[in-house]
């Protein structure tokens, strides 16, 4: 296995946009990286740039600990699965798998071995003898990420592979691609605009915009300690909601004061706040901190519901506080309907804190274990 670090790089497309801005990333051996971000935010150059598909304007690469700058890409032994990658569609399955061994001469009975054991773990067994145009879109993104993993390469890049798929086969291939990666023991980076594939495939994920890194963190970590508010407000579903309130002096301790309610900080929290009183704040809350007052305890904060979405386990119900609209979290079923007042419970030792002008996080609460 093989570390792989982006040092300082900087991509410049011909027109003159900066596509990646002295990025430095590194991706420890074996470790499975997702990356994510907004459309244009440089996910798919940060995997062209590992497998030298464009050139660098400054920074450099490396992989397992030598500058591959000038290696071409095919000397790089990396692979690279895209959102569509294309087989052969006059070769079987088994020929597809087959054919990156053949082409370099690796011997026929370790070639049978091969395709043999990535069929297996894929999911492919049935569909050997099959052509690529008689499988399902699932089906073909298997057999592309099988066709670049039988020749076990040092590093496997994936630029969204499940993007183009239905939602019932994307979660049924997510689960069996995080069985499979595991198992590969390959350093890889993976690209996706997916929320929930982020979080549940990255041993960390890496949050991108305009080009730059916001943060890299494991998952429960990025969603319980944001750097900033454009992370808060990108990763999690639904990503976490912001109020503008200020910092006030409430007894011993202090409180939130969100358009004319009072939010008071439970004692023995406020420490790292006490800087803040009489400050303008960006409150964060997340959707499964937020709950009717009937479950989550005495009433905190009373709002407008404003629209309900059923999502099968719970309702996301929008609720208007002043200015601010937060995302809280109710049983099926049982959300007031659009225009009716909402009692709500929260916890404000856990809300985060940020900076108004900056977005930067200046306190991440009591940690939540939900």
């Amino acid at each position: 296995m093989v570390e792989v670090a982006l040092d300082a790089v900087t991509v410049v497309h011909p027109d003159g946009t900066v596509a990646l801005s002295h990025l430095s990333l590194t991706v420890a051996p074996g470790e499975l990286l997702v990356v994510t971000g907004p459309s244009g935010s440089g996910k798919t150059t940060t995997l062209r740039v590992v497998a030298g598909l464009v050139d660098l304007a400054e920074g450099s690469v490396r992989i397992d600990g030598q500058p591959v700058d000038a290696l071409p890409p095919q000397e790089r032994d990396v692979a690279l699965v895209a959102q569509e990658h294309v087989l052969y569609p006059h070769l079987t399955v088994a020929e597809n798998l087959a054919f990156p061994l053949r082409l370099r001469g690796v011997d026929p009975v370790e070639v049978n071995r091969r395709v043999a054991a990535e069929s297996r773990v894929l999911g492919l067994s049935r569909l050997l003898s099959r052509r690529p145009r008689t499988l399902s879109a699932g089906g073909r993104q298997a057999v592309a990420i099988g066709r670049a993993t039988t020749r076990a390469p040092r590093v496997f890049l994936l630029d969204e592979p499940l993007s183009a798929l239905d939602a019932a086969e994307r979660t049924r291939l997510r689960r069996e691609l995080r069985v499979f990666l595991a198992g590969l023991a390959v350093t890889t980076i993976y690209v996706t605009n997916d929320q929930a594939e982020a979080l549940a495939l990255g041993d960390r994920v890496a949050v991108l915009r305009d080009g730059a890194l916001e943060q890299v963190a494991p998952p429960a970590e990025l969603l319980a300690r944001p750097a900033n508010t454009f992370v808060a407000g990108f990763t999690g579903t639904p990503g976490m909601d912001l109020a503008r309130a200020e910092v006030i002096a409430a007894g011993a301790g202090v409180a939130y004061r969100l358009a004319d309610q009072l939010l008071r900080v439970p004692a023995g929290i406020p420490g790292p706040l006490r800087g803040l009183v009489g400050r303008p704040v960006l409150i964060g809350v997340r959707a499964h901190q937020l709950l009717p007052a009937e479950e989550g305890g005495p009433a905190a904060l009373r709002g407008t519901v404003e629209r309900v979405e059923a999502t099968g386990p719970a309702d996301l119900v929008a609720v208007r506080v002043g200015e601010a609209v937060l995302t809280a979290r109710f049983r099926p079923g049982r959300a007031p309907r659009p225009g009716r007042p909402a009692d709500l419970s929260v916890d404000p030792g856990r809300l985060a804190v940020f900076d108004v002008a900056t977005g930067a996080a200046l306190w991440h609460g009591r940690q939540d274990p939900g």
